[in-house]
């Protein structure tokens, strides 16, 4: 059997879908919180999700700072969606 590639046509040693379907950033298949699971048991809405998405993997996919500005976007965009008067 040849080589497996990933997504991208790059090598790897992982099943081809678990990049896709489960990328270990964000918690991977067997964890019981990976982040959509997370997201799809507290039925969170798109900006939520992405908050909680860009948490959840903060320093494992690239740089910290940069997931934490996104998830901040993504909350201050909830929060603009939903009215802010109640802050």
């Amino acid at each position: 059997m040849g080589a497996i590639t990933d997504y991208f046509g790059a090598e790897t040693t992982h099943k081809p879908n678990v990049l896709i379907d489960h990328p270990k950033h964000y918690g991977g298949e067997d964890n019981t919180y990976e982040a959509i699971k997370v997201i799809e048991a507290w039925e969170l809405d798109f900006h939520l999700g992405n908050v909680v998405k860009y948490i959840s993997r903060a320093g494992k996919k690239g740089s910290k700072i940069e997931d934490l500005k996104k998830a901040m976007w993504y909350l201050n965009r909830a929060i603009e969606k939903n009215g802010n008067s109640t802050l």
